[in-house]
């Protein structure tokens, strides 16, 4: 990190953390599986960020030498802050993984995406043997969909081309994201659009047929995945 500058010495997560101490602990119990020269695949939220102070500290106190490859600019921001090492996957394949989700069945599938990561997060899942994903007990429901809809990161010049796919599917609202604090829609980290979708029914096959779609970059719908679910139970 540029010792003269205070730009990153000074970013402060940006949001009000929900259930601190829940995900205080279960941030702990992602500290401690940390080894020596481990390569970890770094998710995206406030729980992901708690787990990256604990770990740091960590790494400060026993002299760990590790490796992180984040999904997003933020989370890389905050990586660098903390004196965690940067690497990417030309260079590694991660040990494991840890992330957060935005639901959660009792069939372990997945929305993901309010950040907007959703490509790289899918990625680095697929990359990793292991995959912890850490939520709060608000994000379990019984059927995906029941609070969030899912996201689909869209080549810009396909976007009606994509819709008109995604109501073939059954898709009965489909909103394109706006923006906080700029004019428009949100724009990825991959230049791409946003589309927020939600169906009636998530079939097992809907994440296959979506990413099917010419135009359709990744959808923040997991179904399938090898992943161990850590719960921050509310106070």
């Amino acid at each position: 990190m540029n010792a003269s500058s205070s730009l990153i010495s000074n970013l402060e997560w940006s949001s009000q953390i929900i259930n601190p101490a829940g995900k205080q602990k279960v941030a702990q119990q992602i500290a401690q599986k940390v080894k020596d020269g481990d390569v970890l695949g770094v998710g995206s939220g406030s729980t992901v960020y708690m787990a990256l102070l604990a770990i740091s500290e960590r790494i400060k106190a026993e002299k760990l030498n590790i490796l992180a490859i984040p999904t997003s600019l933020e989370i890389t921001m905050f990586c660098t802050k903390l004196g965690i090492p940067l690497t990417t996957l030309f260079e590694h394949t991660p040990n494991w993984l840890f992330d957060g989700a935005d639901e959660v069945d009792p069939n372990n599938g997945l929305i993901k995406g309010r950040g907007g990561a959703m490509f790289k997060e899918k990625l680095l899942i697929s990359s990793s043997p292991l995959n912890y994903i850490i939520v709060d007990s608000s994000k379990r429901v019984d059927k995906l969909g029941t609070n969030f809809p899912i996201p689909i990161e869209v080549f810009p010049q396909a976007l009606l081309h994509v819709e008109a796919e995604l109501k073939k599917l059954g898709a009965n609202n489909i909103v394109l994201r706006p923006a906080k604090g700029k004019d428009g829609p949100i724009i990825t980290e991959n230049n791409n659009l946003i589309l927020d979708c939600r169906f009636d029914e998530v079939k097992d096959t809907l994440e296959r047929d979506i990413k099917t779609i010419t135009g359709v970059i990744e959808s923040g719908l997991f179904i399938g995945y090898d992943l161990q679910i850590l719960t921050a139970e509310n106070d």
